[in-house]
């Protein structure tokens, strides 16, 4: 079909308006830390308030749909995690074993120290090292105690992980 039998703004809709889904496979329980709830909610809550009537008064009528678009996209996707999401305490006493929410510190063989904050999918952020409960070094750590070492699978190779630090924020 010819462009001149299109509107422009047809092919931006069909590529926006599609909705976000879930990153988790059916079945998985969306799990969230506290905080991590509270940033969602935050970020939901500013969007509704601020962003999205912000963009909607923009001059440029299709600049103002593409992006309320947008918003209304990133609203219903938080919207959505927050409505499936199982918020998961902290443990109550001090823990010496790797659970949900847990901030690990690990030692490789060469004496290399990382450390890796176990969260929510919606929550990774690799920039901060926070990675979700279903990545391989989540399950990898998950379940061993302060002091334990784990055998993990780095594109670089295996190496053994010492996990010498262990808190909850």
């Amino acid at each position: 079909m010819s462009k001149a039998f299109t509107k422009e703004d047809d092919a931006v809709e069909e590529t926006i308006s599609r909705p976000q889904s879930s990153p988790l496979p059916p079945g998985v329980k969306n799990y969230l830390t506290r905080d991590g709830a509270q940033r969602m909610q935050d970020e939901w809550n500013r969007l509704i308030q601020i962003e999205r009537p912000r963009v909607a008064a923009l001059p440029d009528a299709s600049e103002a749909k593409r992006e309320t678009q947008l918003v209304d996209q990133r609203i219903a996707y938080l919207g959505q995690s927050l409505q499936s999401a199982e918020i998961v305490p902290h443990p109550s006493a001090p823990e010496d074993v790797v659970r949900f929410g847990a901030t690990v510190k690990v030692r490789n063989r060469a004496g290399e120290q990382s450390q890796y904050r176990i969260v929510g999918i919606d929550e990774t952020d690799l920039d901060e090292n926070w990675v979700s409960w279903r990545s391989p070094i989540a399950r990898a750590l998950l379940n061993a105690r302060l002091g334990q070492r784990v055998k993990f699978r780095f594109p670089a190779g295996e190496d053994e992980l010492e996990i010498v630090g262990l808190s909850y924020e």
